[in-house]
């Protein structure tokens, strides 16, 4: 059955995706932020480093000697480097924007053409572009988008016709990822899981095992008697009865897979040939200046701490997230209360990103990306069921009408404006989040290159940026024995703000030298109680203090 979308005229389909498009740049640009988050800041500093001492394996930023540095993310900190060489905050900005753009208009042509449908895709994109606005920025994660919404196509795309352009752009896709975010270039691999799951169970369920093994012992049997003729005929009678029921099973079988009940399984031929493709990407890993490290940065990451420790990496608590909730349960709930259907590859999808979603909050982004074709197949599922794909076609013609194309623009262009409208007056450095006159001062009358200065984990990145030695930045495994054995940076910073320990006797092991730290946080009470610290310098947001050392 042809969906009605392809019998749509090409130039109403042209004149929609020109609106579409017009209205998810305008969306992508409202949604976009201008204040950067931790990440762009050593981002930026790490490129220029590689510009001058190259991919060396060293730390160059933290005042802690010899620690050794992996650059997981070396190509996209070398290109946020040049773009802010060529045009500083402004450039970068305007590049996160053009990113932005790209997975928004790759998320909708993704699911034109996965779908043969404009309008539920159209919406669905603007939808999940609002949904993931907190993990919009200037950060590796955000090209990453980009390619595991283009790399979902082409798996689709390979096996459904097996053009050697796809499997091409598959194995590029592993290349880049494995530079440009080292740390989830495994993920890639767990995509093709769904449909090499489904092409498995369809090969174990079409072996007939049960039949096969009876079948053989009766062959057994025919030899052992064979010079019997009685009983040979016997035997061959039930062998023929076996095959009889196994031609039945297997019609029965494939009347099944054309009319399912609710799950829809599919034997492709061409999943044969994509985990070629996935184990040729497998040994892409190695095209990198990184050596291993896309092989193990993920397992050394996951043995840490670190993930039990930062906001992002904790598992997700639903009743915080309603958004999820909501989406998690409408898919549960279509599925259970009506009679739609769903492919078995999309199941194991959805299942997989539900599941890494609740493990991981960040992941709920991926839910969000990599589920829009399994929700627009759903919902069109939903709407042809019950007849209203007539009325779709309707409203598409509607939309591409000369009032329609006004009313939809003047819609996005409303919303796109209320989204922007708080934001208009940010800057590319929020100075409440920020030490910038505290970095300033410390620049201007402190010897950097001899003191050893603490600071806190959210703000360790700008003050690398702006040059000074670090006690801790968000490069958060850096500080971990995972990565440098014997380092616990990490783990004492967090049991000196949280006053797990005795501050005096960290400091004492550490040589530090000075303190900078939020006034409201929980050190900042003691230190300014403590006659042994100076305080140097103090503003609205931030103290420093000199540590007496004698």
């Amino acid at each position: 059955m042809k969906n009605k979308s392809e019998k749509l005229p090409k130039k109403k389909i042209l004149i929609f995706n020109i609106l579409a498009v017009i209205c998810i740049i305008v969306f992508c640009i409202a949604i976009t932020p201008i204040t950067f988050q931790n990440d762009t800041y050593y981002s930026v500093a790490i490129g220029e480093s590689i510009t001058q001492n190259g991919i060396d394996g060293k730390d160059h930023f933290s005042w802690h000697e010899n620690l050794n540095y992996e650059y997981p993310h070396w190509l996209y900190d070398l290109m946020t480097y040049f773009l802010y060489h060529l045009g500083g905050w402004t450039a970068i900005y305007i590049a996160t924007v053009i990113f932005t753009c790209i997975l928004g208009l790759a998320l909708y042509f993704t699911n034109v053409k996965m779908t043969k449908n404009h309008i539920v895709p159209f919406i669905f994109t603007l939808g999940a572009i609002y949904l993931i606005k907190s993990y919009i920025t200037a950060r590796a994660q955000l090209v990453t988008f980009i390619l595991f919404v283009l790399e979902v196509f082409f798996i689709e795309r390979f096996i459904r016709n097996r053009k050697i352009g796809y499997a091409i752009g598959l194995l590029l896709i592993s290349v880049l990822m494995a530079n440009l975010h080292v740390a989830v270039w495994p993920f890639f691999f767990v995509l093709f899981l769904p449909y090499i799951a489904e092409y498995l169970i369809c090969v174990i369920v079409d072996l007939d095992l049960v039949l096969k093994i009876k079948k053989l012992l009766f062959s057994v049997k025919k030899k052992i008697l064979n010079k019997n003729q009685e009983k040979v005929k016997g035997i061959e009678d039930e062998i023929a009865k076996i095959e009889q029921e196994r031609e039945e099973i297997k019609q029965r079988r494939e009347s099944n897979r054309k009319n399912p009940y609710k799950i829809k399984i599919e034997r492709n031929k061409n999943i044969k040939y994509l985990i070629l493709v996935m184990l040729i990407a497998g040994l892409l890993g190695l095209c990198t200046p990184l050596g291993t490290t896309p092989y193990t940065y993920l397992i050394d990451t996951m043995q840490g701490d670190t993930t039990e420790n930062i906001n992002e990496h904790l598992p997700l608590t639903l009743i915080n997230q309603k958004d999820i909730l909501i989406l998690i349960v409408l898919v549960i709930a279509g599925l259970m209360l009506t009679d739609i259907k769903i492919k078995l590859r999309d199941l194991f999808m959805f299942g997989g990103l539900v599941i890494l979603a609740l493990m991981s909050r960040r992941q709920t982004s991926i839910l969000v990306l990599l589920g829009m074709p399994i929700y627009c197949k759903l919902v069109l599922a939903f709407f042809r069921k019950y007849k209203c794909m007539d009325d779709m076609k309707r409203l598409f013609k509607e939309m591409t009408g000369l009032y329609g194309i006004v009313i939809t623009l003047c819609i996005v262009i409303i919303i796109s404006t209320n989204i922007y409208k708080p934001k208009k007056d940010d800057t590319y450095v929020d100075e409440s989040s920020y030490p910038v006159e505290a970095c300033d001062y410390i620049l201007a009358n402190l010897d950097i290159n001899n003191i050893r200065i603490y600071n806190e984990y959210n703000y360790g990145s700008y003050m690398l940026f702006r040059g000074i030695p670090v006690f801790i930045d968000s490069r958060a495994d850096l500080y971990t024995p995972e990565f440098n054995p014997g380092c616990t940076v990490f783990d004492d910073f967090l049991n000196i703000s949280n006053i797990g320990t005795y501050y005096e006797n960290k400091f004492e092991d550490y040589d530090i030298t000075h303190v900078i730290c939020f006034k409201n946080a929980k050190l900042n009470l003691f230190l300014s109680r403590n006659y042994e610290y100076k305080e140097l310098y103090s503003d609205e947001r931030f103290v420093i203090y000199e540590r007496n050392v004698e």
